[in-house]
């Protein structure tokens, strides 16, 4: 489906751009940095979605609305993966002992940069006229919360996040 793009609307998706592409270079740099296995492989898993929701919003700056059923299809199909990885991480992890302190600083930084990337989305979705644009942005923003998520878990799990 083709799109016409205000130039509010195309200032956004430059935005949101610039958005994706520092999320993709962090992630695969923490994936590198990361001492835990299971971290690790959360952070390579969050750097290929990052870059299919980079995709998504090169395809809309060119005047396409992508399918976002196809891209959920390939997000799920990465998560399943990134999971069966990280369980057997979690057994590494277990017998390994302790985390790395500098992990949990990892953690930190990609939690607020999500919370961070989550908001602009939002404020993205109200600002598009197209329907079928709000949703791809839509779709986005929660893959967004759930790497937010995804972090904030492993992070409580251990002992990162004191939530009280």
């Amino acid at each position: 489906m083709n799109i016409n793009l205000t130039q509010k609307e195309r200032t956004l998706l430059e935005d949101q751009k610039s958005h994706e592409e520092i999320c993709i270079k962090k992630y695969n740099n923490y994936a590198n940095q990361a001492e835990c296995p299971e971290l690790k492989q959360m952070f390579q898993t969050f750097a290929q979605q990052e870059q299919q929701h980079l995709n998504s919003i090169n395809q809309m700056l060119n005047g396409q609305v992508p399918n976002v059923q196809q891209s959920q299809q390939q997000g799920q199909q990465q998560q399943s993966q990134g999971q069966q990885q990280v369980q057997q991480g979690q057994q590494e992890q277990q017998q390994a002992g302790m985390i790395n302190s500098s992990d949990a600083d990892l953690c930190t930084d990609m939690l607020m940069t999500e919370k961070y990337v989550s908001s602009a989305y939002n404020t993205a979705v109200f600002e598009f006229t197209n329907t079928n644009a709000r949703e791809v942005l839509n779709h986005i923003q929660k893959e967004e919360q759930q790497h937010g998520e995804g972090i904030f878990n492993y992070m409580k799990k251990k002992g990162m996040y004191q939530t009280q």
